[in-house]
């Protein structure tokens, strides 16, 4: 039934915002070189990569100079970007992983290889499910990048404090995964964007 709402709404969504998404993409391009769309691989369910798809939030090649992001202290990130991560547009095209089935619209957050080879046997349960856009741990970290940018060290800070206790949120949807907490979940989340700004 969640890959049937999965579908429904990710179809739905990408045509309703289609107009939305030339607007942004056209945006990114005209204020950076580059193409408007980041593609990077990420861990999914059972562990199988995939590409997951965002709008353009940083320079080109800015993931090679390392994958933690802070924010507004981010030199490689563009003003466009800044404001599409502010307001969880960068988001929007991972409605086509959700219509692929890559991912579900509520989910853990996937990761890229090089987090998800520090897990333990049991924080790999995270990838027993489809990732998500959103879930509790989205939800509690809508300021991660403001945490992580006031940090000394912020990798040190995520593997260390932040990881390991978004995977102890992502469990609580894990072991209740039903119709009425994915709804919940998605209520939570528009609730946070609106209030949080």
């Amino acid at each position: 039934m969640i890959r049937l709402f999965d579908i429904l709404f990710s179809f739905f969504g990408i045509i309703f915002l289609f107009p939305l998404f030339v607007i942004i993409y056209l945006l990114i391009i005209i204020e950076s070189r580059g193409g408007g769309f980041f593609v990077q691989n990420r861990i999914g369910k059972d562990g199988i990569n995939f590409k997951l798809f965002k709008f353009r939030s940083m320079s080109i090649g800015s993931d090679k100079k390392g994958l933690i992001t802070v924010g507004e202290n981010d030199p490689r990130m563009t003003k466009m970007g800044l404001f599409i991560r502010t307001f969880k547009l960068d988001e929007l095209p991972q409605l086509l992983n959700v219509l692929c089935g890559d991912m579900s619209l509520v989910g853990p957050r996937p990761e890229v290889s090089k987090y998800v080879k520090l897990y333990s046997h049991e924080q790999k349960k995270v990838l027993s499910i489809r990732p998500g856009i959103t879930d509790y741990a989205s939800i509690e970290y809508v300021n991660e990048n403001e945490i992580l940018g006031a940090a000394q060290n912020p990798e040190k800070v995520y593997i260390e404090e932040i990881m390991p206790h978004k995977i102890q949120l992502n469990m609580k949807y894990i072991e209740n995964q039903n119709i009425k907490e994915y709804f919940h979940i998605i209520h939570l989340t528009c609730w946070q964007i609106v209030k949080h700004k």
